[in-house]
Order: C-alpha cells, then structure tokens, then sequence
C-alpha cells in the first residue's frame, strides 16, 4: 500500500466532503471507537465469547478500514509522512526481530 497515496486521497476527501478534520482529541476518540469495534468482532467471532445476532453480519474489513482511515486522518492533521515512518518501522523490526521469533518456544 501507498501510505502518501492513501494520506493524499483522505486529504482530499476531507477536503471535498468533511468540511475539515476533527480535532486531534476527537480523531483520538474515533480511533478508540473504531479499535473497539474490531475487538468485539474479533472476540466474538474468534474468541471465546459467542457472536451475537446482530454483530453476525459486521464486515471486518470495513472495520479495520475505519481504522486506517483515522490513522490517516491523525498522520495528515499532525504532519507525519506515514509511509516513511512505516518504512522506518518495518527496517526497526527487520533488525531487531529478524530471530526473536523463531527461537520462542511459544511459537512451536
């Protein structure tokens, strides 16, 4: 994924139907929110706890996508280029991780 892409295109949907972005405090919230949402499902459809009725026919995908979209949000309205951020990330981890893994018995 094109992280600068997908902050352009937010950017510009914002721009076109949001009026302007929430607050950082707000969008915050949202994410919490959105982050709940994907836990109940994911509790309830892969966990321990049983689904309920109404909860059978919420789309995981779009959930998580709620939640990018707020990242993006967060990462335009505070000035963070997420793709090098991410880039820098996944460098972090490739060094730091590259056998951590592989040598946790938990993992057998």
């Amino acid at each position: 994924m094109e992280l600068q892409n997908s902050q352009k295109i937010v950017d510009e949907w914002i721009k076109a139907h949001g009026v302007r972005y929430f607050n950082e405090l707000t969008n915050m919230a949202q994410l919490t929110e959105e982050v709940g949402e994907v836990a109940r499902i994911i509790a309830r459809r892969y966990g321990e706890q049983s689904e309920k009725e109404s909860d059978k026919n919420k789309d995981l995908g779009e959930e998580l996508a709620d939640v990018v979209f707020v990242v993006l949000c967060l990462a335009n309205q505070t000035g963070i280029d997420l793709q090098a951020a991410f880039d820098k990330k996944m460098d972090l981890k490739t060094n730091r991780d590259h056998d951590r893994h592989h040598n946790n018995e938990k993992l057998k």
